[in-house]
């Protein structure tokens, strides 16, 4: 059992929070570059049940999605639902999950317990908290266990707020929260769809990429990643396994849905749909990657055409062409009018058709494994010449003319030396080249 949920009025709210700011001669912390200028609200005490989370929390908006989509909630059940206690109350269970502290980040309850409030709730004049909603219910969560306890003191009946301005619009406020997550020392804990979702609020205002990297103190290109990462994860959810809004399915896939963009970039419609269905397989499948899933990553990259060609063959669809496959609720475009591009559709189908996908991915990471393996041992295998012809060009730019007359002396030891190495490495050649057979890998 936990802190239940009731709502206080709406216009009961604002009349007391307007009365208490009449009262008050407190200040709280200065909020910077609101409206162009810095404004420090008023600071007042409230009882602890009347501030109500704010639904537009872009920290939340992973597990808000998440319950929408399993508890078949109607679409706008947070968005419109502000004033419904109902909605507050999921929101406060979410809010309780996620406030619990992992092996290396001690939980905001213990802090609380110790220390007591000792940073405001930031607030709207109507007590929807902008900034604070976790510490707001870890404390509803600590009061709930005092007077279970019976205890005299209860600490958290009252929850000190600082109040924005009554005019205060809902474009400001999501200005606030994009602020705080910009400033390094009050950074909040955001998972990247969470964050991802702040980014896109942003853009939604008709700002441009620069103008909210600026906002958040980010590059231009960091935020045109995160917009496409988002794209390509939302693709993920709806196209390849069917459950769109279900947000919190995407929290391992970071590196991966922000990989995949660069990755396709240059890529032909065809060849970016196939490395899709490799990116997508290998993440729906990361349960059965041994080490990092990232470590995959050039298999929808640099190696994808590789990777393609091996899967192929290992799936035995040299055929492929002869192969039915019924792929129009792939919403991608798969068909090209060039024909001259490689189809993949058997590929993709494989990949996707659920009886025959748990025994293709095993397939698809076995081939991404024994690929990227390879292609490192052929690189190693070129690192002598690329570092002779790094070394040869390097020579051929030096200017001897221009050398110090004092220098020269040490120039002719180490051309020396560098003669000396390359009669033993021209030796050791020609003994290979008589002894070995040349190897045909690759």
């Amino acid at each position: 059992m936990s802190f239940n949920i009731q709502v206080t009025p709406l216009s009961e709210r604002q009349a007391m929070i307007k009365q208490r700011r009449d009262e008050s001669n407190d200040s709280g912390e200065i909020i910077y570059d609101f409206r162009g200028d810095t404004y420090k609200p008023d600071r007042i005490k409230l009882p602890i049940d009347v501030p109500v989370y704010r639904m537009e929390n872009c920290r939340t908006f992973s597990k808000q999605q998440a319950e929408v989509a399993r508890n078949d909630f109607s679409k706008d059940f947070f968005e419109k639902g502000q004033e419904s206690t109902a909605a507050q109350q999921v929101q406060h269970e979410i809010l309780t999950e996620m406030f619990k502290g992992t092996e290396s980040v001690t939980p905001i309850t213990s802090v609380l317990e110790t220390e007591g409030q000792r940073e405001s709730l930031l607030i709207t004049s109507s007590g929807v908290v902008v900034n604070g909603n976790r510490r707001l219910a870890a404390m509803r969560e600590l009061y709930f266990k005092e007077r279970e306890d019976g205890l005299a003191e209860k600490r958290f009946s009252h929850v000190s707020c600082d109040v924005l301005p009554a005019d205060t619009n809902h474009d400001e406020i999501d200005d606030i929260e994009a602020d705080l997550q910009a400033r390094p020392q009050t950074k909040l804990e955001y998972d990247w769809i969470g964050d991802a979702r702040l980014v896109r609020r942003q853009i939604e205002k008709g700002r441009s990429s620069t103008e909210v990297a600026n906002r958040l103190r980010r590059s231009k290109r960091d935020i045109e990643n995160v917009l496409q990462s988002l794209e390509e994860a939302e693709l993920y959810l709806s196209q390849w396994i069917n459950k769109p809004g279900e947000y919190d399915l995407l929290l391992d896939g970071q590196q991966i849905f922000r990989d995949l963009p660069k990755a396709i970039a240059k890529k032909d419609d065809n060849l970016q749909d196939a490395c899709r269905a490799i990116a997508w397989s290998i993440y729906e499948n990361r349960n059965k990657v041994s080490g990092r899933v990232y470590h995959l990553n050039p298999a929808f990259g640099d190696l994808a055409f590789k990777v393609l060609e091996n899967l192929e063959e290992a799936l035995d669809l040299n055929d492929a062409s002869e192969i039915e496959v019924d792929l129009d609720d792939f919403a991608i475009a798969i068909d090209s009018e060039d024909d001259t591009k490689k189809n993949y559709k058997a590929i993709i189908e494989a990949l996707r058709n659920e009886s025959t996908k748990d025994k293709t991915s095993d397939i698809l990471i076995d081939v991404c494994e024994s690929t990227i393996e390879l292609e490192k041992g052929l690189d190693n295998e070129k690192a002598p010449l690329k570092t002779l012809q790094n070394a040869n060009q390097k020579i051929l730019s030096i200017d001897i003319n221009s050398a110090g007359f004092n220098t020269l002396s040490n120039i002719l030891k180490q051309i020396e030396s560098i003669r000396t190495a390359l009669v033993k490495f021209e030796t050791s050649i020609q003994k290979r080249q008589q002894n070995e057979k040349p190897n045909t890998i690759g």
